[in-house]
């Protein structure tokens, strides 16, 4: 008894490890995008800028990325 409720317990967390490996993977995946695309529109990105975006959150880089459309100037997409 002991035994099964281990390994449930074990297996839990094996999936909720699994699943915030998949949300990190993607949200690095979304800032590389939004560097890129960056980097596209305004030439080098400062460092500062760089860093902001690897750390940003998933909503925070989407609203960056509908920002960017209309963008001017990089300062345009932080709302600086």
């Amino acid at each position: 008894m002991l035994e099964e409720q281990v390994e449930e317990w074990s297996r839990g967390l094996l999936e909720e490890g699994e699943q915030k490996g998949r949300q990190e993977g993607r949200q690095e995946g979304e800032a590389r995008l939004l560097l890129r695309q960056l980097e596209e529109k305004f030439g080098a990105v400062d460092a500062d800028s760089q860093e902001r975006v690897r750390k940003a959150d998933a909503e925070r880089l989407l609203d960056w990325g509908a920002r960017l459309i209309k963008a001017r100037r990089l300062r345009d997409v932080f709302g600086d």
